[in-house]
């Protein structure tokens, strides 16, 4: 039997109300593609950085080398018990005022010096060590960063920083401070010295006090 098929539906005009009918036709979404678990990592978290205090100058203090620089000066009669006074300290123990410049003065006590400062620098060191960083003054920030510069020129930063106040770097430091021991336990140039045991108990108790004054 023969099949009569429906007559062809009729297409829709073409004008204003077919684009309309158009626009009204719901779209058709793309699901959202998932994200695995694995794609999404949790943001790194911050390397720790010693704590370095802002001082002008090329070399950055942290609570270690502070302590250093204390033991230093506790050896070389400048501490005073962290009195900014021991920046002012000539040779002998008098004190003298300008800190625009190294004092460059004659003591004799003894022995002839013109040392002076907590590091008790000689004029033609501190000429060297200034020049070298461009420092204009001998105030006690220029003192810290010219000492710091000595013990690197002494290539003992480095190894203090990775292991502390040994031997080893108060002897690479003996030949700039008298004061120091070397190896042997004397002074380079046979003047008084200080103990290591006498240095390293003074080094700790500075450095734990620093680092509290670091965490307050």
């Amino acid at each position: 039997m023969r099949r009569t098929l429906p007559p062809p539906s009729k297409p829709l005009p073409r004008g204003p109300l077919t684009l309309v009918l158009l626009l009204m036709l719901p779209m058709v979404q793309r699901p959202a593609t998932p994200v695995s678990p694995a794609a999404v990592r949790p943001a790194a978290p911050p390397t720790a950085r010693p704590v370095v205090a802002s001082v002008p100058g090329p070399y950055g203090i942290t609570p270690e080398r502070r302590a250093l620089l204390n033991t230093i000066r506790y050896a070389e009669g400048t501490w005073l018990d962290g009195s900014d006074d021991g920046y002012r300290v000539l040779f002998g123990g008098d004190r003298f005022g300008d800190l625009s410049r190294h004092p460059d003065t004659v003591v004799r006590r003894g022995y002839a010096s013109a040392a002076a400062g907590a590091y008790q620098f000689l004029p033609t060191t501190w000429d060297r060590a200034a020049e070298r960083l461009g420092l204009r003054d001998f105030g006690p920030a220029s003192q810290d960063q010219a000492a710091l510069h000595l013990i690197q020129q002494r290539g003992a930063l480095r190894s203090f920083d990775r292991q502390g106040l040994t031997p080893e770097v108060l002897a690479r430091l003996a030949p700039e401070w008298a004061s120091l021991p070397t190896l042997a336990g004397e002074s380079h140039y046979g003047q008084p010295v200080k103990c290591r045991t006498e240095l390293q108990r003074f080094y700790e108790r500075e450095l734990e006090r620093q680092r509290r004054l670091t965490s307050a």
